[in-house]
């Protein structure tokens, strides 16, 4: 058993080759210890929003304040609010964020695969954002 004390893992700004806008992500674990996920909450400002990307193992998150945006590509923008769950499956090429309004948490548990839990790539253009 391991438990790990809020305060011992520092938030960090979301790198902006990962995030577009103000980003705060706060590791809630790694993947350590025999297990092959990692978690985080992550606060979105408003219009803030991840670049597309894709998982190996697939991603989960919950959304737990705020009002969110999340689209697979091909999809139209979805909107999430507190209390719903999205599964992003392995390989979708994805984004989420917040509104452009209201600031969005979710908490994401990625899976990792031979000790990769992502592939970032390009930003989410401001016109595909606004769709």
């Amino acid at each position: 058993m391991k438990i790990t004390r809020v305060g011992t893992i520092p938030s960090m700004v979301g790198p902006a080759d990962w995030f577009t806008g103000s980003v705060r992500v706060d590791s809630l674990f790694p993947p350590d210890g025999g297990r092959h996920s990692n978690g985080g909450l992550v606060t979105f400002e408003p219009g803030a929003r991840t670049r597309w990307h894709t998982h190996p193992a697939g991603q989960t998150i919950l959304i737990t304040q705020g009002l969110g945006w999340v689209q697979r590509e091909g999809s139209p923008v979805e909107e999430v609010t507190p209390g719903d769950i999205v599964f992003f499956e392995v390989g979708e090429r994805h984004w989420h964020g917040a509104s452009p309004l209201m600031g969005m948490s979710h908490i994401a548990i990625t899976e990792v695969l031979d000790g990769k839990a992502v592939d970032w790539l390009e930003p989410v253009t401001d016109e595909q954002y606004k769709k």
